[in-house]
């Protein structure tokens, strides 16, 4: 009896340390976790904006604020009489104009210089009676802007570039008195300065479009009638909405 216990806890401590054997020779397993992605953000595209560019545009000049007055002259120049605020000529009409430009960008921002040639239809006339000559007319004309400005834009994504530009421009006009079937027209220029705001967008990657409304102010200017023996001042400020296309090089 003592022999058979003797004997089965004998077979029992031999299958435990077999059993011990075996997991030793195996070693601990541990479970494989499978890495989560790294996501990596990538930056916003902004587009690409610098180079050189040409372009053209068509506009249409309206809301001009250009009172007129006279001041009655002798033979010698000098006033001899006033009439004040007879009526106004503001400026309206389509004009075309070209301009090239240089644009630099960093980030999201772009600006650079341009230059710019405009021409057209710009003028108005109006009935301005003074001094008992109730038929007195006053026309004034654009004949030509030229301008320099500086244009500073946001990419607001990569087809997309809100900007503005303020610069001066130098400007040749013509004004114009008739009455009784007798004209007389004085030329003059005058250099003012411009401000404006404007959106383009990207048609592929050398084409654009844009719409721009801008403001241009002139300093009032003297101009003399020696026939008629009259002097206005001048001041020929008004405002141009354009559309147009730039191609960037």
């Amino acid at each position: 009896m003592r022999g058979k216990i003797l004997s089965a806890v004998g077979a029992a401590s031999g299958i435990a340390l077999l059993a011990s054997g075996a997991a030793i020779a195996g070693g601990y397993v541990e479970p494989v976790v499978a890495p989560e992605p790294v996501v990596v953000e990538q930056p916003t595209p902004v587009g690409d904006w610098a180079g050189a560019y040409v372009g053209a545009a068509l506009g249409y000049a309206f809301g001009g604020d250009d009172s007129v007055g006279f001041r009655a002259l002798d033979a010698n120049g000098d006033v001899i009489g006033r009439a004040n605020d007879v009526g106004s000529v503001d400026l309206k009409g389509a004009n075309l104009g070209a301009h090239v430009g240089y644009r630099w960008q960093r980030d999201n921002w772009v600006f650079g210089p341009e230059l710019a040639i405009e021409g057209g239809a710009i003028e108005e006339d109006g009935n301005t009676p003074a001094f008992g000559l109730d038929d007195l007319n006053t026309e004034a004309k654009v004949n030509y802007l030229v301008g320099l400005r500086m244009k500073t834009g946001y990419a607001i994504n990569p087809s997309t570039l809100v900007y503005g530009t303020f610069g001066v421009a130098h400007g040749d006009f013509d004004y114009t008195v008739k009455s009784g079937g007798d004209s007389e027209t004085e030329s003059f220029s005058d250099t003012g300065v411009t401000a404006g705001l404007g959106v383009e967008r990207k048609l592929n990657e050398r084409l654009s479009m844009f719409g721009e409304w801008e403001y241009r102010h002139f300093e009032n200017t003297d101009v003399t009638f020696d026939e008629a023996g009259l002097q206005t001042s001048a001041s020929p400020a008004h405002h141009n909405l354009k559309i147009g296309v730039n191609y960037r090089f």
